[in-house]
């Protein structure tokens, strides 16, 4: 995809209706195939030093990626929000909130320009800029991969408010609404993360919840 006015490709602007749906309707979107960068995990984010180690690496990659784009290819984009798949052998488990339970894969969406030796390359980058600076070598790094996603038929909804407040919104798509339009599930429970959590309060967090779906 060419860059936009701005001059920088922003994955939000090309999709709005991915990034910015209704906080108050379920709505259904066909998400088109989209890249990323991914890392798989295991367990509660909050407490799974994996977890932490994932993000580290994936926004590390993220901008090396980005840098590198601009200055090789005269190609800029924004970086993308942190993004989540969730699924678990029990789908109740995101609605009673059993993270030990919970198995992940963290995104960062990529343009369509990026390949996988540009992303080897800034892995690559990254690793020998900790080195250099005397820092731990990040074990998630080994990990990362650049993926191809199509969900496809999708509904989904802004949530605002803390990360533990979602299991109401989640229990009125799983039980009510879904079996209402004669849906079920198609692939893993997907999160877009549009605020940092560093730097939010939990009840302003924005949270796009979306899940894949087909025909009961």
């Amino acid at each position: 995809m060419a860059a936009q006015a701005s001059g920088k490709y922003d994955v939000k602007r090309e999709h709005p209706e991915l990034y910015a749906p209704s906080a108050t309707e379920f709505t259904i979107v066909d998400v088109p195939p989209m890249r990323y960068l991914a890392i798989d995990g295991q367990g509660d984010p909050n407490t799974a030093a994996w977890y932490r180690d994932a993000v580290e690496a994936l926004f590390g990659v993220a901008y090396a990626v980005k840098f590198a784009s601009k200055r090789t290819l005269e190609q800029d984009f924004v970086v993308a929000p942190l993004e989540g798949l969730w699924w678990a052998e029990d789908q109740g488990v995101f609605v009673t909130r059993d993270k030990g339970a919970w198995s992940w894969t963290l995104l960062i969406a990529q343009p369509d320009w990026i390949d996988e030796d540009a992303v080897a390359a800034a892995v690559d980058a990254v690793r020998a800029k900790s080195a250099k600076a005397g820092g731990r070598e990040n074990p998630a790094l080994d990990a990362l991969r650049l993926e191809r996603l199509h969900e496809g038929r999708s509904v989904q909804i802004l949530h605002v408010g803390s990360y533990d407040d979602e299991a109401p919104a989640l229990a009125r798509l799983h039980d009510a609404w879904m079996p209402q339009q004669g849906l079920t599930f198609n692939g893993a429970h997907h999160e877009v993360y549009l605020s940092d959590a560093r730097r939010t309060a939990p009840e302003k967090l924005r949270t796009v919840l979306r899940q894949p779906v087909r025909p009961l």
